[in-house]
């Protein structure tokens, strides 16, 4: 291969490359807009941070939107994901599951797992979870941004029939703040896509 064409094919590469970071941009943005208000079996609400035994706003908002979901009959049961977080003696998923109890959730709808530590794993011990109590369709709650990378995982990983329902309101409110957060998912997005090769 001539230095000309060598060069041609990098600047083929790269072009591609940069069309594929635009399209994961638009979709994860667009993708976020979508919440699919159908009858599941269970909620499966993804963990978040906790601030000393209590939610952190990110993770209330998940909580009450799956507290929404199941009042208004959309879901069976809940099931809260999340372990113990750095310097903290109760998991996300223990929290999450007092918080939904104090809300008029029944104890008996309510199913945790409490050994992930991240959205992956989330999904996998959820799933086992389920599997065991014969549930077989699921909406995935999480923050609207984070909805497109959650779902691509639990595909992934054999959830086969799943919804998307973000929460309706988020913490990340202002612009200064989902521009991190889009960013992030944007970059943990692409590498996710980029690891299906090695799974």
């Amino acid at each position: 291969m001539t230095r000309k064409s060598l060069l041609r094919l990098v600047i083929i590469l790269l072009i591609s490359f940069f069309i594929f970071i635009i399209h994961s941009a638009i979709s994860i943005w667009s993708f976020s807009k979508q919440n699919q208000f159908v009858q599941t079996d269970a909620a499966i609400v993804l963990g978040a941070a906790v601030w000393h035994d209590e939610p952190s706003p990110v993770f209330r908002e998940r909580i009450t939107h799956a507290i929404t979901l199941y009042e208004n009959d959309y879901v069976e049961k809940i099931i809260f994901t999340g372990g113990k977080g750095k310097g903290s003696h109760v998991s996300e998923a223990e929290v999450a599951k007092a918080y939904a109890i104090k809300h008029d959730v029944h104890p008996d709808d309510i199913l945790i797992e409490t050994k992930s530590k991240i959205t992956e794993e989330n999904l996998i011990y959820a799933h086992e979870i389920a599997s065991e109590k014969d549930l077989n369709t699921f909406t995935i709650v999480s923050d609207p941004l984070h909805m497109k990378r959650a779902m691509l995982m639990a595909k992934t990983i054999g959830i086969e029939e799943i919804y998307s329902s973000p929460t309706q309101t988020s913490a990340y409110k202002t612009v200064k703040s989902q521009i991190p957060f889009f960013l992030r998912e944007l970059v943990y997005y692409v590498g996710y896509k980029f690891s299906f090769p090695f799974k």
